[in-house]
């Protein structure tokens, strides 16, 4: 079938201009003035940006955490980024201690299949490192898993040492893979966590105060440092605050090759909302934690600078009744927050209000983790070959952000009753609609796994 999306300003990381888009089957097959091209099918995007289908490479489907499993499937979970514009996630997977990093994989594989309603692929999280994790790597990186994910927190959990870290790294740079790290220093934050406790502060406000900002910069600026002697990129996941962001942005300008993510959280919300009463306040209980107020405004200058180069959700969402077991004991709360439908208009407020330009909202949403992680050009992009992964954006409707409208299987919303601008209004994977006009079309099991080639860093 070829379709035409007719009328609507396509915008990339690099142009904005009015034309028209002719995709014919599953991919892109011109994109200009298209006089006289023949459709089968027309769709109106008069008054509308085109923009391709997002990503979010930072995503927990159906994570089992000490504290309970994650509230969305990979059918619930893609179904509601496809309400809200993404096309493509980069799920973390992860192994058992003493468990093959290939018999995780397989895990993570069997729970998508057949339920994924968008495209997707995977990360690995590594719990330890021995030789045989560093020769499953070139595994992983044949099976297309070109990306690694590593803890300098959780101790016991995930966390590993710095000489394990820097193995990694080094493996990693033989590979062309690249390391994603969760930047804390943990083994602080447990000492903290712990003179909290006795204290009896136990209260969510003092989950953000024991995993204070100076302990993420100071990780960041360690994994950096481990990088760069080991000679090789290195990822910073969610980052949060303003000390990592320096750590980031002084590497940067010394010509290293650091990349770093934020997440819509750490844009729009601070250390203030876990001081609501009960169960209110556990409902913001993630890590890194929410900080005071000042850092969001640095970090949204971060990325209209372009220190910081992608903007994902670390969407790992769990019901009312889950964060309600740690009343009373922040350290039973479980971590992590729901996001994954909100991320494209929550970054399009930037736009609105003049902080990010178009092209840049695109690039961190789309074109810039398609890059990191190996997805690009046949992701992210508008261009002939392309999938045809797009989305009709109207950018003058406004809408309340509510857990009573999203889909996101979990019973609230980080941003009840935000007034927004912009909404996805026609989503497109490889030719299909997904969403249109309020109506659902996607399908369990439709999404394909994505065999990432090697990132461009």
């Amino acid at each position: 079938m070829r379709t035409l999306v007719a009328g609507g300003t396509v915008v990339t990381a690099s142009d904005t201009v009015r034309a028209n888009v002719l995709i014919d089957g599953e991919r892109i097959a011109a994109v200009g003035e298209l006089a006289g091209a023949a459709a089968d099918r027309v769709i109106g995007a008069a008054g509308r940006y085109v923009i391709p289908g997002a990503i979010d490479a930072h995503t927990h489907l159906e994570l089992a955490t000490p504290n309970g499993v994650a509230s969305d499937d990979f059918a619930t979970g893609t179904a509601a980024a496809a309400w809200g514009g993404t096309t493509t996630i980069v799920d973390y997977a992860g192994h058992d201690y003493g468990e093959p990093v290939l018999a995780g994989l397989a895990r993570w594989q069997a729970m998508a299949a057949g339920k994924a309603c968008i495209d997707y692929g995977f990360h690995m999280m590594i719990k330890e490192v021995n030789g045989q994790v560093l020769a499953d790597m070139a595994a992983l990186a044949e099976a297309g898993v070109t990306s690694v994910k590593l803890f300098m927190a959780y101790p016991g959990v995930y966390m590993v040492d710095d000489g394990a870290l820097y193995q990694a790294l080094c493996r990693a740079g033989e590979l062309g893979s690249l390391v994603a790290l969760h930047a804390e220093n943990g083994r602080v934050i447990e000492t903290l966590i712990a003179a909290s406790v006795s204290a009896g502060r136990t209260s969510p406000p003092y989950h953000s105060l024991s995993r204070p900002p100076a302990l993420e910069g100071e990780a960041t600026s360690r994994a950096i440092t481990l990088a760069a002697l080991a000679g090789t990129p290195v990822y910073i996941a969610h980052l949060s605050s303003a000390a990592a962001l320096a750590a980031v942005r002084a590497a940067r300008d010394t010509g290293l090759s650091v990349y770093a993510e934020t997440c819509p959280q750490y844009l729009f919300l601070t250390e203030d909302e876990l001081a609501r009463p009960g169960v209110e306040g556990a409902k913001f209980v993630c890590s890194p934690p929410l900080r005071p107020a000042g850092h969001p405004q640095e970090l949204w200058r971060g990325l209209r600078s372009g220190d910081l180069d992608v903007v994902a959700t670390d969407h790992c969402p769990f019901t009312v009744a889950q964060k309600r077991q740690g009343e009373g004991d922040f350290t039973k709360i479980p971590n992590g927050l729901p996001g994954v439908e909100d991320r494209l208009t929550l970054v399009f407020q930037g736009t609105a209000d003049g902080r990010l330009s178009l092209n840049r909202w695109v690039e961190v949403v789309a074109t810039a983790p398609a890059k990191l992680f190996g997805l690009y050009p046949r992701k992210g992009t508008i261009a002939p070959g392309a999938d045809a992964d797009l989305v009709i954006f109207d950018p003058a409707a406004e809408r309340t952000i509510s857990e009573k409208t999203h889909h996101m299987n979990v019973d609230y919303s980080c941003y009840e009753g935000m007034r927004v601008r912009g909404t996805p209004e026609t989503v497109m994977q490889r030719g299909r609609i997904l969403v249109d006009n309020g109506t659902f079309h996607g399908k369990p099991g439709a999404g394909r796994y994505l065999h990432r080639s090697v990132p461009q860093v």
